[in-house]
């Protein structure tokens, strides 16, 4: 009998990676999505991206369809993606702009803001008031979108309040998606955040990024006792001209912000290590101003330059599958070939994502074999997924607990 995903988490080793339940189990998945992809608040878009009302997006979390619309009021909201009628989808592209949203099969046509307009032949009795669209938690913070699709949403204040000093020297409102980039790595998206909270494989795998991007521990992981000097004159630096830098990790774990610098001379994600937009995005006083490390689980990480920004989604498709996005960020005024080459602006993180997705593949196969044991994380260089797996783990165990009492 195989155990359960309670039973995993009790006998887990700390400090460890987690056994191969965690990354192949329909089971451990399927709580995953439960107690977490549906629960908490995931990012979905750069506000950005819905240029006027009626444009929209759709996204797809587990079972749940969604649509991103922003409204003759411009208010951007969320809506699950199904026709209050017989449930059909509504929008069908990935994204696209649209007056009024109409469901395909039957017409039923409904407003930007989710209410039903229109409904053929319905009967006397029918009140269209009591059909609108069903509604998500949608909230905007400084030119990103996060949705929620539990039923009562966890607090979102307190962590806009601590991440809106960061972001809003970026400027997000005046940018434009100068590019974006979707793939699907073979591997659970726990993998994906592991690899992603650690640089000890940089040197190895991403000779692109290691031009700009430093491979030390006190930068790349988590920080723990006194702020290395190096470190801390950048912090001062960028404080000092406006642009707030210190390490900032909540305390529950679930996000970080930190300005972090890039190697020395470096200014931006490029091979040559100089800007890759004349047109900068955002008000950095300095072209070195370093990299806005901003990730929150469970769905999203950041980089915000000088010059431009990278956005990041993580979601989960199946035990062995994720969904890696990525989007680069310029001044919406940037005119491309003239204040940028998209090449240049893209290449490094272009072929950083492909070699991610090899490593992940790499080691999901490998987690797949029945004489894989989990090994110790390194306490120097994997602070970062020890710090992530704690969290997981945290958060599975505290959701799972009820269910598990009432079985009792």
């Amino acid at each position: 009998m195989n155990p359960t995903t309670s039973e995993l988490l009790a006998r887990r080793k700390q400090g460890h990676a987690l056994e191969q339940a965690f990354y192949t189990s329909p089971e451990v998945y399927q709580a995953d999505l439960e107690s977490i992809h549906y629960r908490e608040w995931l990012f979905a878009i750069p506000a950005c991206e819905l240029e006027k009302p009626g444009s929209f997006v759709t996204h797809k979390v587990g079972a749940y369809r969604v649509i991103i619309v922003r409204g003759a009021d411009n208010q951007i909201r969320a809506f699950h993606n199904a026709c209050r009628h017989r449930g059909s989808i509504i929008c069908k592209v990935a994204k696209g702009h649209a007056p009024k949203l109409v469901c395909p099969y039957h017409q039923w046509t409904y407003e930007l803001d989710g209410s039903l307009l229109w409904a053929r032949e319905m009967g006397p009795d029918f009140d269209p008031s009591q059909h609108g669209l069903k509604t998500l938690h949608c909230r905007e913070l400084a030119g990103l979108v996060y949705i929620c699709l539990a039923d009562e949403a966890p607090d979102f204040d307190t962590f806009a309040d601590i991440a809106r000093p960061y972001l809003e020297s970026h400027d997000l409102g005046n940018a434009k998606v100068a590019f974006e980039s979707t793939i699907v790595e073979n591997g659970n998206w726990k993998l994906v955040w592991e690899n992603n909270r650690e640089c000890y494989h940089c040197g190895g795998n991403h000779p692109s990024l290691c031009r700009t991007f430093p491979d030390d521990p006190s930068i790349t992981g988590i920080e723990g006792g006194e702020t290395p000097p190096k470190l801390q004159a950048h912090f001062d630096r960028c404080e000092t001209a406006g642009l707030k830098a210190e390490f900032y990790l909540h305390g529950d774990g679930q996000y970080r912000l930190a300005r972090m610098p890039l190697n020395e001379g470096a200014e931006s994600y490029t091979l040559d290590g100089k800007v890759a937009v004349r047109r900068w995005l955002g008000r950095a006083p300095f072209a070195d101003a370093g990299s806005l490390l901003k990730f929150h689980y469970p769905t999203t990480w950041n980089h915000f330059l000088s010059d431009h920004s990278i956005v990041f989604r993580v979601t989960p498709v199946s035990p062995t599958e994720t969904e890696v996005t990525t989007k680069w960020l310029v001044h919406k005024d940037a005119v491309e070939g003239v204040d940028y080459d998209l090449t240049r602006l893209t290449e490094v993180w272009m072929s950083t994502n492909d070699e991610d997705r090899r490593v992940v593949e790499d080691n999901q196969q490998g987690i797949n074999s029945p004489a894989y044991v989990p090994g110790p994380y390194s306490p120097t260089q994997e602070s970062g997924v020890i710090q992530f797996v704690n969290w997981y783990c945290d958060m599975l165990a505290e959701r799972l607990a009820p269910e598990t009492m009432a079985a009792e």
